[in-house]
């Protein structure tokens, strides 16, 4: 059967005029092919339906904004003789401070030393000791975090791929209903005519 250009996207979307939607639902149920048409738009649908939405960008840059120029310091340490200079002239500087500043060495007692130094390393490694198990703990915990929201992500990804693939199955399970019940009718009015 030949049917004419008939909008089903707008009948699925539920766009189509009242007067319009019941010549459309006529037709539906006169020619299967169409019917068909429909049920894969419908499963178009619900499959879109079920993907996240996301949200668009909230500016849009362009390339004669004013973001592109580089700024001053950009510009400065871009430059490498200014940055050559810059960093000589510091060095210079603290050469001098230090020279100004320095104390006088003292020298310290010959077994002070080495019990103040056992000392000393025994604390930097006692510290030490401690911030590494603190640091640990804390990845432990920012990993612990990050894997319990990714799984939690995951989940509602499965379940909403579950909903439309659940969705979609009805739909299919639909048609083929609709399907079979005009084989079988096809068939009861044959069984009947003979």
């Amino acid at each position: 059967m030949s049917c004419p250009n008939l909008d089903w996207k707008a009948y699925v979307l539920g766009e189509s005029p009242t007067a319009e939607r019941a010549a459309l639902d006529s037709h539906l149920a006169a020619c299967a092919a169409c019917r068909e048409e429909v049920a894969r738009l419908g499963a178009v649908m619900a499959a879109l339906g079920a993907l996240p939405q996301e949200e668009p960008p909230r500016r849009l840059a362009f390339v004669s904004d004013k973001i592109f120029e580089p700024g001053f310091w950009s510009r400065f340490w871009n430059s490498a003789p200014r940055v050559a200079f810059a960093s000589a002239a510091m060095l210079a500087a603290a050469i001098l401070v230090h020279a100004f500043t320095r104390p006088a060495p003292v020298a310290p007692a010959p077994g002070a030393a080495q019990i103040s130094e056992a000392r000393i390393e025994a604390e930097v490694a006692r510290r030490l000791e401690a911030l590494l198990e603190e640091k640990l703990r804390q990845a432990e915990e920012r990993q612990a975090r990050r894997t319990a929201q990714l799984v939690t992500a995951a989940a509602a990804r499965i379940e909403r791929r579950y909903q439309a693939q659940l969705l979609a199955v009805e739909e299919n399970l639909n048609v083929l209903r609709k399907r079979w019940g005009v084989l079988y009718t096809a068939s009861a009015e044959l069984g009947g005519a003979r």
